[in-house]
């Protein structure tokens, strides 16, 4: 579940394992050059946590960041991830 936190959307993924999470990240990382839209993200073996905010609207959450945190958990989906 993504959580607003901190004028940021937040949430974190788990995978079965680093090769999984690995594969997610870059599939993120395709998505947001296609929306033009960076996450902040970190990697510990199979889990990663994301940052969401807008810096272009003084790092607040706008539309563009639901828009990504949608479609980060369709791929989380596809790379056997879960939320917590």
């Amino acid at each position: 579940m993504w959580i607003e936190h901190d004028n940021a959307l937040t949430c974190t993924f788990r995978f079965p394992d680093f090769k999984a999470a690995f594969a997610f990240m870059t599939d993120v990382a395709a998505a947001a050059e296609r929306l033009d839209h960076h996450p902040w993200w970190a990697n510990e073996y199979s889990t990663v946590e994301f940052r969401l905010r807008t810096h272009d609207a003084g790092n607040t959450v706008t539309q563009r960041d639901h828009r990504l945190a949608a479609a980060i958990d369709e791929m989380a989906a596809q790379h056997g991830g879960a939320r917590g």
